[in-house]
């Protein structure tokens, strides 16, 4: 969905075209966050988490969900909106991404497509420190706070995941 500034009023678009999905396996200290390289033009060589764009009729949960298992064949065990939503400016509209965490049970491990090169399972920390972005740290710290470190809220759970 796109949102433009009606005919008298100017500014910055503001749209929500994308969704970010944090996969996470173990719990704890142990907690491991997926990160993928980006192997397109787009932001090549970059460490990311799956991310993607939300397609005509889809909900940003649906959009999620299909994204992680077209970048990496992983189905979760559990599935939640994170209630944080990343903003980034791209050429001439600001960018807000809602955010979902997916629970990814011991031991699995990913079929990449060819959008990514290669893949690690790293600590939270190691995972904040190799995203390209601000915006990729904080909501690594929000995932912390809100799905390690305690129990997610139960409304944040997305049934038929």
């Amino acid at each position: 969905m796109v949102i433009h500034p009606g005919p008298a009023a100017s500014g910055i678009p503001v749209r929500c075209t994308m969704v970010s999905v944090l996969a996470l396996r173990g719990s704890g200290a142990g907690a491991q966050v997926l990160l993928l390289r980006r192997a397109g033009p787009y932001l090549q060589g970059a460490w990311s988490y799956v991310a993607g764009h939300v397609e005509d009729g889809e909900t940003g949960a649906q959009a999620a969900l299909r994204e992680l298992g077209e970048e990496t064949g992983l189905v979760p065990t559990a599935f939640y909106a994170t209630s944080f939503c990343e903003q980034v400016y791209f050429t001439a509209a600001i960018e807000i991404v809602p955010a979902f965490v997916a629970r990814i049970a011991a031991g699995a491990e990913p079929h990449l497509n060819p959008e990514h090169s290669a893949y690690q399972w790293l600590t939270v920390d190691a995972a904040a420190n190799a995203v390209p972005f601000g915006s990729q740290r904080d909501l690594i710290a929000h995932v912390r706070r809100e799905f390690i470190e305690r129990t997610p809220a139960a409304v944040l759970r997305i049934d038929g995941a």
